[in-house]
């Protein structure tokens, strides 16, 4: 019995054996079988990019952009040095005005007043350069060619229209779009026409003249509304109705507008032909302008392919290659207003379909605009002199600005009426609508720059467009974002989660 007992007990212990031996792999192979899948899924996971003929994909899309890329960034530069434009002498002028605008503007960041919201540093800027004009000694010694100067504000002008093409946000315009169109259109149109008005009748402008003073004054500037803006909205103020994000968006728009029309204006006053020969020319640049951008644009959205590396980088630089080639070419050329309007289309179109990328890019661009701004705003502060500002015409340039300004802010006042906005927050908007700096730093210089080369005779007009341009920068900019700030808190609701 025991023997039989023995027997049985070593059986069944084989048979666990032979059990667990056999389970043992099967785990084995399903563990193996579960990672191999998981690595399936991850390949699966990773965005495959096939290769076609049309568009390009892989290597060949590759060889394309960096060949493109290399041949712009050769154009670019070529552009710019063309004409005398090496730096030789100029180097030490725009170095030194560089430095005391950055200097200038860092300091007004700084010394704040207390209880006071900052001021924006673009004054400081400003200030630096007409210091440096108007004192003795310093302004013997800085000397910057009228070549620079233009070459400067040019690549300044495409920055500004490439933030501006780059930061239109099609879903806020879609979501707002009837108070968004409100304030891009209507408070830059009806300021135009009023400074336009009023420039003839006081200052004796010729009705082109007082057009092309209009849309150099009518642009709201984003450098300041943009960053009040996103402070109001940290700190939950108007956010429920939008408020931020509809001027933040409708600032690029303001731009856009004011530009192409100051772009029109320019061909107007400066050409030798009839009225209808010059809307003929106009009407040519525009097309010429829009049909060259959006091809351009739509190239960049397959070029480069989204399977290489470095996408922001590459971006950027064609869009700065690009965009800074046709507008110095094109004004060399006379064809005024066509690098605008193919800045703008390329960035729009071009940027519809780089989705999370283009976050990079625009940051790009902003690092490339912290640098020529201190040059611009220096600049402008270097062509208003001491002399200038004690003529007859400086109060009734002044008394022309304000009565712009307050059709302006009337304007946009009732255009935001019966959009479900209440009283406080319709007088917030108008007021927020005034300041002015960036696009004034690059289009009043212009016409006198252009008027200095090509019509002397005309000089005189573009001297006042120049010094009510400075006068509305040292007045909108300052005191615009101060109210801002100082109303925005009293005037919007801010949102409470609780």
């Amino acid at each position: 019995m025991d023997i039989t007992e023995l027997a049985n007990k070593h059986s069944e212990d084989i048979n666990i054996q032979q059990s667990l031996s056999s389970q043992i792999p099967n785990d084995y192979n399903t563990e193996e079988d579960e990672d191999k899948k998981i690595i399936s899924d991850k390949e699966q996971s990773k965005p495959q990019v096939a290769e076609s003929v049309c568009p390009p994909q892989g290597r060949f899309n590759k060889c394309i952009t960096n060949g493109f890329l290399l041949f712009m960034i050769w154009f670019a530069i070529s552009s710019v040095s063309s004409h005398g434009r090496y730096p030789n002498e100029n180097s030490f002028g725009l170095l030194f005005v560089f430095c005391c605008s950055l200097i200038a503007g860092k300091l007004l960041q700084v010394c704040r007043i207390p209880s006071m919201p900052p001021l924006p540093p673009l004054l400081g800027m400003l200030l630096a350069g007409f210091t440096i004009r108007n004192a003795p000694y310093i302004s013997e010694h800085v000397h910057i060619s009228s070549d620079w100067s233009s070459t400067i504000r040019n690549i300044a002008l495409t920055l500004i229209l490439i933030k501006a093409g780059l930061g239109l946000d099609i879903q806020a315009l879609k979501r707002l779009r009837n108070v968004c169109l409100r304030l891009s259109f209507g408070p830059c149109l009806m300021e135009a026409c009023a400074a336009a008005v009023i420039s003839h009748f006081l200052l004796n402008f010729p009705w082109q003249w007082g057009f092309l003073l209009g849309f150099v004054v009518g642009a709201v500037s984003p450098a300041v509304v943009v960053p009040s803006m996103l402070k109001l909205q940290e700190d939950g103020y108007g956010i429920e109705k939008g408020i931020p994000t509809i001027l933040m968006a409708a600032s690029s728009v303001d731009d856009i507008l004011a530009i192409t029309g100051f772009s029109i204006f320019m061909t107007i006053v400066f050409s030798s032909g009839g009225v209808l020969q010059d809307v003929l020319i106009s009407f040519r640049n525009v097309v010429i302008g829009v049909l060259l951008g959006t091809f351009m644009g739509i190239f960049l959205q397959y070029f480069p392919s989204a399977d290489q590396t470095n996408l922001p980088v590459k971006r950027a630089c064609l869009i700065l290659s690009l965009c800074v080639s046709v507008v110095l070419v094109g004004n060399s050329m006379g064809i005024h207003g066509t690098g605008g309007l193919f800045t703008l289309m390329l960035t729009f179109i071009g940027g519809m379909n780089w989705n999370r990328d283009k976050i990079g890019v625009q940051k790009l661009i902003t690092f490339a605009w912290e640098i020529f701004q201190p040059l611009l705003f220096g600049l402008v502060g270097l062509e208003v002199s001491v002399a200038a500002l004690k003529s007859d015409a400086i109060g009734v340039s002044i008394a022309c600005l304000f009565l712009a300004l307050l059709v302006r802010i009337s304007a946009t006042f009732f255009l935001v009426t019966f959009t479900g906005f209440n009283f406080k927050e319709k007088i917030f908007i108008a007021f927020s609508w005034i300041p002015k700096a960036t696009v004034q730093a690059v289009l009043g210089p212009l016409a006198l720059e252009t008027a200095r080369i090509s019509s002397p005779h005309l000089e005189g007009y573009a001297k006042d467009v120049m010094t009510i341009a400075f006068l509305a920068i040292l007045i909108t900019a300052p005191n615009g974002a101060l109210l801002i700030n100082i109303l925005g808190p009293r005037l919007l609701a801010r949102y409470d989660p609780n």
